[in-house]
This record gives structure tokens, sequence and C-alpha cells, in this order.
């Protein structure tokens, strides 16, 4: 699935939601079916500077596309992270590089996050895409 296409759907899955209580305990439930991190990646390399809780992400390449795995100690913040790795797992480093984030906005996450929980979703984002400009530079034409 394109990324776009993804995005989409999580919109429509936010939708089906009447207020944020059920938002949320949807983010926690997507939380747990996070692609976990293997415990060799959960160093300090790989925690995401400018989170409160710490999340820990690791990015591989196959077949030119980057698959994230991830992990995090606070649920919402597995939650967070979940959803931007549906986003951008198994997708070429361009096209995350190219993907805008504005499903994030479209579904009133940030705005319903305290600042510092909203600080480290901007981290988070920049973190994937730093991994897909270094693994751009890897991929042959």
């Amino acid at each position: 699935m394109e990324i776009k296409e993804i995005q989409e759907e999580i919109i429509d899955e936010f939708s089906m939601f009447d207020d944020w209580m059920q938002r949320y305990e949807y983010m926690i439930d997507l939380g747990k079916s996070l692609p976990l991190i293997n415990k060799e990646f959960k160093t300090d390399d790989n925690i995401i500077k400018g989170c409160q809780s710490k999340v820990w992400v690791h990015a591989e390449l196959e077949d030119n596309k980057l698959i994230f795995t991830a992990d995090s100690d606070a649920i919402i913040t597995k939650g967070i992270i979940a959803i931007l790795i549906r986003v951008f797992s198994n997708q070429k480093p361009q096209d995350i590089l190219d993907a805008d984030t504005n499903f994030i906005d479209e579904i009133g996450l940030k705005e319903h996050l305290s600042p510092t929980r909203a600080n480290g979703l901007v981290s988070m984002i920049k973190q994937l895409k730093l991994y897909a400009v270094a693994y751009q530079t890897q991929i042959e034409d």
C-alpha cells in the first residue's frame, strides 16, 4: 500500500470514534501491535532525542524499502510511534522523504497531546525521515 493510502485508512479509523478517550484507547491498542525492536538495538544510539518518554527506533533496508521496528516505555507514545511506523515502514526511502504528515493534523493528534508529547511526535517524524535520508544514499538507481 502507498503512504497516502495508509494515511487515509488511519484518518478513516480515527473518524469512527466519538471522543478522544476512545481514540487514546485505540492508540494504546495500536501500540500493542507495534513491530518491536530487538533488544540488541535498544541502545542509546537508537533513542529518539526530544521525547519525554524513551522511544527506540531501528531501521533496516530490505529490497530497497525501509523496515522500522520500535518500542517505548510509555503506552501513549508507543501508540504514536506505531501509527508512524504503520505509515512509513515497508516504503522506499524517497517516498518517505516526499510524504507529508498532514494526516496527523486531520486526525487531530497534535492538538490533543501535551506540548512535550507533541514535541516528541515531531522528533519521531524527524528521526524516521533522517533514516530515509541515510538509506536513500545506499540505494543504487
